[in-house]
């Protein structure tokens, strides 16, 4: 027997005791998911007012952060593919 068909029958064998392992184990059991509220309830909720626009002359920023922490500096909403960050 080859070194390769050695590690094959390893890998096989350990491939076999996991499989056994979970069968074995008992299944967990997931708690029940509440059904979503209807949709009259959520319409009935209560909308809350818009923000006044500020009188500063500064757009709002789109905010996405990079891995690195920077923020996009790009207008919400922008339209470019890419962001802008600072």
């Amino acid at each position: 027997m080859s070194k390769v068909d050695a590690l094959r029958a390893m890998r096989e064998a350990r491939y076999e005791e996991d499989k056994k392992r979970t069968a074995a184990a008992a299944p967990r059991s997931r708690p029940p998911v509440a059904p979503a509220a209807p949709a009259a309830k959520r319409a009935a909720a209560p909308v809350a007012a818009a923000p006044a626009e500020s009188e500063s002359d500064t757009e709002e920023l789109c905010g996405h952060r990079n891995m690195g922490g920077r923020t996009c500096t790009r207008e919400r909403g922008h339209s470019a593919k890419s962001h802008r960050y600072s």
